[in-house]
């Protein structure tokens, strides 16, 4: 589980500015192109029939949905697109880190520290605001 730079760029006049591509960085990237691939392949274009991609989408949203509004409440659903993006790429990430020999993103200290601080801080700013 070793991050190891894959390309790198250094920018002297920015400050000597490095900007390198990593292999936590890469394996993300792959993600998030999967995600979107599988949302827009499971679109339905407004199609009277579903897909089955469509509707394993679909079942996959009514699922969080009904977490979500036994968890929060009803009138807490504004935070439904941030709880299905993060279980989106949580699975899609566990998914790929199955495959011989790829990189497995969410057993990353890094990320995972980053995602839980990330939501420690915004529960709590939220929290204080209301």
């Amino acid at each position: 589980f070793e991050v190891v730079s894959l390309i790198g760029l250094n920018a002297p006049v920015l400050g000597h500015l490095n900007l390198t591509l990593t292999n936590l960085g890469l394996y993300s990237c792959f993600i998030l192109f999967i995600v979107l691939g599988i949302h827009l392949y499971g679109n339905n274009d407004s199609k009277l029939i579903p897909n089955n991609w469509s509707i394993s989408l679909e079942s996959s949203f009514a699922s969080l949905n009904a977490m979500v509004r036994e968890q929060i409440g009803a009138n807490s659903e504004i935070y439904l697109p941030f709880v299905y993006s993060l279980f989106f790429f949580i699975l899609i990430g566990n998914l790929i880190s199955n495959v011989p020999y790829s990189f497995a993103v969410t057993a990353s200290g890094v990320v995972s520290l980053g995602l839980s601080v990330t939501i420690f801080i915004g529960v709590t700013i939220l929290a204080v605001s209301i």
